[in-house]
């Protein structure tokens, strides 16, 4: 039986997905295939490269992102995308998708056309910083002429490359949408955050059925996307949930 793991944006939320492979690791999963976008792309690239998830969450918790060394000038975005590309060689030194362990696919948004890009060959580093290029905070990123940011802007959780190639799919999800009551819109900030969630919300909510396993902590509504500070409290809570989602994975065997 093939088993496929899809991983969806968030931002530092991503780090609930490192929870997921602990969850994973623990109860002996291999998993097949992986897809991945922003946040979501990183984990399942380094995790198809067959790191483990201490080294993943290493990654996610060691490397700086608003250092004054990346920010960008006379660029689109606050932080240059392209100052990561270093890091990311010390794990992907020979930077291809054909060496990695798993199969991987991770989708990207073009800007011009507005379309999304698959990735799944050739060369690996772009495509993971094109991803997760949240667009107005990471300027965009160059492949071959072409301009891409962050793939959740049109698939925040590309489950549908694993039907029809997987048997069995798990699926992670890290930006659940949040409760909340009408008297805590107090900013017009707010009312365009939670339009934001509302409408990622509804491009991806049918998805979550194409999963048999569905892994979403609503307690990750509670932190923002850069909310760094909590990246291990994300984690536990990814793990936690993970951990209680895939003993139904065991009971089936």
């Amino acid at each position: 039986m093939k088993i496929g793991l899809a991983l969806s944006g968030g931002g530092i939320k991503g780090v609930a997905h490192i929870g997921t492979l602990k969850a994973i690791t623990e109860q002996g999963i291999k998993i097949d295939h992986i897809t991945g976008t922003s946040a979501g792309a990183i984990v399942a690239a380094l995790y198809a490269a067959g790191y483990s998830w201490e080294v993943i969450l290493d990654f996610f918790t060691k490397t700086s992102i608003f250092s004054l060394n990346r920010f960008a000038l006379r660029k689109p975005g606050f932080i240059d995308t392209i100052k990561f590309e270093n890091d990311l060689k010390l794990y992907f030194p020979e930077d291809s998708f054909e060496k990695l362990n798993i199969p991987l696919t991770i989708t990207a948004t073009e800007i011009e056309s507005g379309n999304s890009k698959v990735f799944n060959s050739g060369q690996l580093i772009c495509p993971i910083l094109a991803s997760s290029a949240f667009p107005g905070v990471f300027t965009p990123i160059e492949i071959d002429g072409v301009f891409y940011f962050d793939g959740g802007v049109i698939d925040d959780f590309p489950v549908e490359y694993l039907t029809g190639t997987c048997d069995y799919i798990i699926g992670s999800y890290a930006n659940p949408l949040s409760e909340m009551s009408i008297d805590s819109l107090k900013y017009s900030y707010q009312v365009l955050n939670r339009a934001y969630e509302i409408n990622l919300h509804h491009h991806v909510h049918n998805k979550f059925n194409n999963c048999d396993i569905f892994i979403c902590a609503q307690e990750l509504s509670q932190y923002g996307t850069f909310s760094m500070r909590s990246a291990k409290k994300i984690f536990d809570i990814g793990y936690k949930e993970a951990k209680k989602e895939l003993l139904k994975y065991t009971a089936q065997e």
